[in-house]
């Protein structure tokens, strides 16, 4: 599905991107030679991906992995985005860019959620390296998980009780990372 709003430039290349990203005051994805201007979330988006991130980084501090929120890009094909939350346990090249992270969280909002469905994750499929892909809501404590086993992806969606993240070998309760939003 194509994005709502038309890009800020069109054919550019990753590098240009990058540059170009360094220097703004905004946020921009880039998609096939793209450039577009990121939706801005809400409090309750920040805490819900700042609640998951330090959930996970308490545990990954017993594994060489590294949690990233919010202003890590990550690249998918053809495609750069800025998760949500990102797990990433092997070490990368490039300082400015991650390409093999193994957990990719989005926060869903009215905006981007079809984004997040569509777009992102077909991109996100793409990564060898990613074992889990987790939509999360943001009015309701509810989770849509994508993981990778043999035969290709399956998808559970999870209300209540634990939230598994095996690349950092850990089982997080929805109400742990729904609580203290207020």
């Amino acid at each position: 599905m194509p994005r709502s709003k038309p890009p800020v430039k069109t054919e550019v290349s990753v590098e240009e991107f990058l540059a170009f990203e360094a220097t703004s005051s905004e946020r921009h994805e880039y998609v096939q030679g793209q450039i577009f201007l990121m939706a801005g979330g809400t409090r309750r988006h920040n805490r819900i991906a700042v609640r998951l991130g330090s959930l996970i980084e308490n545990q990954a501090q017993q594994t060489s992995c590294l949690v990233a929120i919010a202003d890590t890009i990550v690249q998918a094909g053809n495609a750069l985005y800025y998760p949500d939350v990102m797990v990433y346990c092997q070490p990368e090249e490039d300082l400015r860019v991650v390409k093999k992270p193994c957990l990719v969280v989005e926060v869903l909002s009215e905006r981007t959620a079809e984004t997040d469905r569509g777009e992102k994750w077909l991109n996100y499929q793409t990564l060898p390296s990613l074992q889990t892909y987790i939509l999360l809501e943001q009015d309701t404590m509810r989770a849509e998980v994508f993981r990778r086993a043999e035969g290709g992806w399956f998808y559970e969606r999870i209300e209540s009780g634990p939230l598994k993240l095996p690349c950092v070998n850990l089982e997080i309760a929805l109400e742990d990372i729904y609580s203290r939003l207020e």
